[in-house]
This record gives C-alpha cells, structure tokens and sequence, in this order.
C-alpha cells in the first residue's frame, strides 16, 4: 500500500508541475565586438607590431598620412588600408630608387663610350697596346661595375626572402590560435609543423642554393664575353634554368601539400564543431540552447578577428616584398636603358 501511495503522489506531482507558470530570465545579446577586443589583448602581437613599425620607419616617407600608424589602428578599424594609395607609394618609391642610381646609368654611360674611343684609337694604329690594355681595364671596371650591381641585387632579394620567413613565423602561432579558437583543432594541430618546415626549406632552398646558382649564371655570362674562343653561355643558361625549375617544382609540392592537408582538415574539424553545437543545444537540458548561441558569438568573433590578421599580415608580407623587389627592379631598368642607349656605339660580345 505505501508503494502505491508513493507512486500516486508522484504521479499527482508532476501533474501539476505541468500547470505551474514558469518564468525565465532572458539572456543579454552578446557583444562581438566585446570579444574581439578582448581576444586581441590577449594575442602576442609584439613580433608582427615590430614588423609594421620596421616598414612605417623605412619606408613611411613615401606614404600618405592616412596610411601611417600603429599595427593596432588598422587591425582594429580606426584606419583604413588603401590599395590606391599604398600604389601611389610604391611608384613614388620607384621613381626614388631611380633617380638614386642615375649616377649608375651616368657611369655606364661615359665607361662605354670611353671604351668605344679605346677601340677606335686601337683599330686606327698598328702599335696599339697601350690602347688594348687601357681598353681591356675599362672593360673590366664595366664588368666589375655589372656585377657589383647584381651582387646588390641578390642581397636585396635574400633579405627580403629572411625577413619574409620570420615574419610568416611570428604571424603563424597567432593564425593558428584563432583556428583552434573557431573549432579547426586538427587544421591547427597539422599545420603547425607542416607550415613551419615547409616555410624555413623554402628560405633555405632559395637563399643556399637558387640565388647561388643564379649569381654564378650570372658571373659565367659576362666572363664569356672576355673571348671569342671559349664560351660558357650554356652552362650558364643550364644554371639559371635549373634554378628556377628547381624553386618551380618546390612551389607546386608547397601549394599541393597545403592544399591536399586543408581540405582534408576541414572536414573533420566541421563534423566535430556542428555534431558538438548539435549535442549541446539537443541533449543538454535548459542550458544547451544558450551554451550554443554563446559559443556562436565566440566563434563569429573569433572569425572575424583571424579574417582581420590574415589581411593585416598578408598586407605586411606584400610591403616586405614589394620594396627590395622594386629596388631590383629599379638596378634593371638602370641596365636595360643603358644597353638600349648605348647598343648602337657598340659591337656584339656575346
């Protein structure tokens, strides 16, 4: 008899459990934008800042004012980047680095026609060895001066590569914390190492063996220019050439490798997050629904805030190639002008 009488009373309660008018607090809409700000206190961003500022001191003359600032005001919003006029820069920059080594293209100038005097006055007499020797050191200097030029030219392009690399280091743990942030634990976890062995090979490669190669092409095509009797401009064509398929070939292992880990990253780490948003907001009792729109606040912020660094760094990483790459490009415009001015006064060498 106590039995059914306990069971009866259970039943009568939760009867009247059903009748009673329940009252719940509504939650407070989280702020994104809260969460943002928050998540960026707490990233390291004391690297990528002193990236940012290296390029506003070295090249900050050549910008706009609203193009100069903080690393925090643009990833925050309170500036703008403008691609217009971040050009306008660059080509400001340019025409700079050309007036710069005007002096250059002046000295190639009065070296070859010098050298073209020299070898008239040489054809003119039949005892011309003064005239051959001084003809020969011009030559020479002309030759020194070449490849002075491209020796600058590597440097530029080996620290632009260093800087490039450390820079993709120190931006790289703060990329892959916000995707473990928004739930890519597995792209965070496999990328890691994957990027980081994969970016320094890439610096090693280029600084230790294809920028070698190419500066020894280089070295070879201008001492075949010294006699008509041996030549050596196919093996320094072979050098060049097998430099940068060499760099051609690594390129394509390099976007195959991350493309192959990425798609197959991705999935597993989008099953993870909706099967554990779907348990929570279906299995876990009063609180599930509001742990889902949380952790959708969070994630959303999060997103945002990787978006915002990825554009930033990779707005950095095109500065900090963009620069050296276009004084190499002003040291090539210097020659070539010269070789099309001065083509007519001369014979062909090669």
């Amino acid at each position: 008899m106590n039995l059914r009488f306990i069971i009866q009373g259970i039943i009568v309660a939760s009867v009247l459990l059903l009748f009673i008018p329940v009252s719940y607090a509504e939650s407070e809409p989280l702020d994104e934008q809260g969460f943002v700000e928050k998540q960026m206190e707490q990233l390291q961003l004391d690297e990528v800042r002193a990236f940012w500022e290296e390029i506003s001191t070295e090249y900050g003359g050549f910008l706009p004012e609203s193009q100069k600032g903080t690393f925090m005001e643009f990833v925050s919003g309170e500036k703008q980047f403008s691609m217009k006029e971040w050009g306008v820069g660059l080509i400001r920059f340019l025409l700079h680095e050309l007036l710069v080594n005007g002096k250059l293209l002046g000295s190639l100038i009065l070296l070859t026609i010098f050298c073209m005097i020299l070898q008239s006055l040489q054809n003119a007499f039949e005892q011309h060895t003064i005239s051959k020797v001084a003809y020969a050191i011009t030559y020479m200097v002309l030759m020194i001066i070449a490849l002075n030029s491209f020796h600058v030219a590597i440097t530029y392009a080996a620290d632009a590569i260093n800087n490039m690399i450390h820079f993709m280091i120190a931006l790289l743990p703060l990329l892959l914390a916000m995707m473990a942030a928004i739930g890519s634990v597995t792209s965070a976890a496999l990328f890691h190492p994957l990027i980081i062995f994969l970016v320094n090979t890439s610096g090693l490669l280029i600084q230790h063996f294809v920028l070698p190669l190419l500066f020894l092409s280089a070295v070879l095509s201008i001492v075949s220019t010294l006699t008509d009797h041996y030549k050596v401009t196919k093996l320094a064509n072979f050098l060049r050439n097998f430099a940068v398929g060499t760099l051609g070939v690594f390129l394509t292992i390099f976007l195959g490798v991350i493309s192959v880990q990425g798609a197959a990253t991705s999935v597993a780490d989008g099953i993870t997050v909706r099967t554990a948003k779907f348990i929570a907001g279906n299995f876990v009792p009063v609180i599930g629904r509001m742990f889902t729109d949380a952790a959708d606040t969070v994630l959303s912020a999060s997103v945002l805030l990787k978006n915002t660094i990825g554009i930033a760094g990779l707005g950095i990483l095109l500065m900090l190639c963009a620069f050296p790459a276009l004084k190499v490009l002003s040291l090539a415009i210097i020659f070539n002008l010269s070789a099309a001015v001065l083509q007519p006064l001369g014979e062909d060498r090669s």
